[in-house]
C-alpha cells in the first residue's frame, strides 16, 4: 500500500481502488471485526462502512481511502492537531498518490475538515460535507464536550451496562475510555477553531460543493456532558436558502440522526449522482 507522510512525521496507509477522477475518503478500508464490531452494531454503526463506500464508488472513481480517524487515535497529536495542520495532512494524502486535483468527501468532524481544506487550497474539484454545516457550525458547543470529554479521560471508568440494539443510546451511561492524549488533540482542534468565522469562509470557496445531514441529527447533552446542545440539522435546515445563494447545493435525510444518515445505503444516493455530475477530471 502506498503510504503519505503526515505533519507529525507519522505515516498512514492508503487504499487505492479504482479508476478515474481521485477522491479523497478519509475511512478505514477495512471491515472492523470481533468484539468491536459488535460494539460499533450497538451505535448503528456497519463495521465495514469504509468497505461499502468503496465498493458504491470505486467503478466511477480513483477512490483513496484512508483511516485518518483511527490513525489520529493510534497516534496521537494532542498539541498539533489543529486545522492547519489536518488540512496538510490531507494535501499530503493527495500528494501521496500524486493527485494535483482531487475531490473529498468527510463526514461530522471529518467534514469541518474539509472546509478547512477547500479555504486552503485551490486544488479541490469539489467538496462534500456530511454531518456537519458549512454555516452556523456548533463549534463553540463541540469546544466544550471535548473538553468535558478530556477532563473525563483522567478517571477510572466505572463498570458499563450491556444496551440492546434497539435501545435509545444513553450518553449518560457512557463511559469515557479514551486516553489524555487522544481527547486533548481534539480539545487542541476545536480550540483553534473557536474564532473561526464560517461566514466569512464562503468567500474563499469556488469549487462545487454538496452539504447533507439527517432532519434529526440534534444531540441535547446533559450537564455531565457541558450541558450543550450540538445542532447539525438546524443549521442546514434553517439557512438552506441562504446556503444554496452560496452556492452549495443542500440534502436533507428526512427523519435520520447523526448515525444513520452516514450509513452507505444512505449516503451513496446522494453522494455518487452528485459527484458524477460534477466531477470531470483528476
Amino acid at each position: 500500500m502506498p503510504e503519505a507522510k503526515l505533519h507529525d512525521g507519522s505515516t498512514i496507509e492508503l487504499a487505492v481502488h479504482g479508476q478515474g477522477p481521485t477522491l479523497l475518503l478519509p475511512v478505514n478500508p477495512v471491515p472492523v471485526e470481533g468484539a468491536q464490531a459488535d460494539a460499533m452494531r450497538e451505535w448503528g454503526v456497519d463495521p465495514a462502512l469504509g468497505r461499502s463506500l468503496i465498493d458504491g464508488l470505486a467503478d466511477a472513481f480513483r477512490v483513496v481511502a484512508f483511516d485518518y480517524e483511527g490513525h489520529v487515535m493510534s497516534t496521537p497529536k494532542p498539541d498539533t492537531l489543529t486545522p492547519a495542520n489536518v488540512a496538510a495532512d490531507l494535501l499530503a494524502v493527495a500528494d501521496a498518490v500524486d493527485a494535483a486535483r482531487f475531490t473529498y468527501y468527510g463526514y461530522s468532524w471529518l467534514a469541518l475538515s474539509g472546509l478547512q481544506l477547500a479555504i486552503r487550497t485551490d486544488r479541490l474539484s469539489a467538496l462534500v460535507m456530511g454531518g456537519y454545516p458549512p454555516l452556523g457550525g456548533p463549534y463553540a458547543e463541540m469546544l466544550r464536550v471535548t473538553m468535558v470529554t478530556h477532563e473525563m479521560s483522567g478517571q477510572s471508568p466505572a463498570p458499563q451496562q450491556k444496551k440492546e440494539p434497539t435501545e435509545v443510546f444513553d450518553w449518560d451511561s457512557v463511559e469515557v475510555t479514551l486516553t489524555e492524549a487522544q481527547t486533548r488533540q481534539f480539545v487542541t482542534l476545536y480550540e483553534e477553531l473557536r474564532g473561526f468565522d464560517d461566514q466569512a469562509a464562503q468567500a474563499n470557496l469556488s469549487c462545487p460543493r454538496l452539504c447533507f445531514a439527517g432532519s434529526a441529527d440534534k444531540i441535547e447533552y446533559s450537564e455531565r456532558w457541558g450541558g450543550v446542545t450540538v445542532d447539525i440539522a438546524g443549521p442546514i435546515i434553517g439557512r438552506r436558502a441562504e446556503l444554496e445563494s452560496l452556492g452549495w447545493e443542500v440534502r436533507v435525510l428526512d427523519g435520520l440522526d447523526h448515525t444513520q444518515a452516514m450509513q452507505a445505503p444512505n449516503v451513496l444516493p446522494i453522494l455518487r449522482p452528485w459527484l458524477e455530475s460534477w466531477v470531470t477530471g483528476s
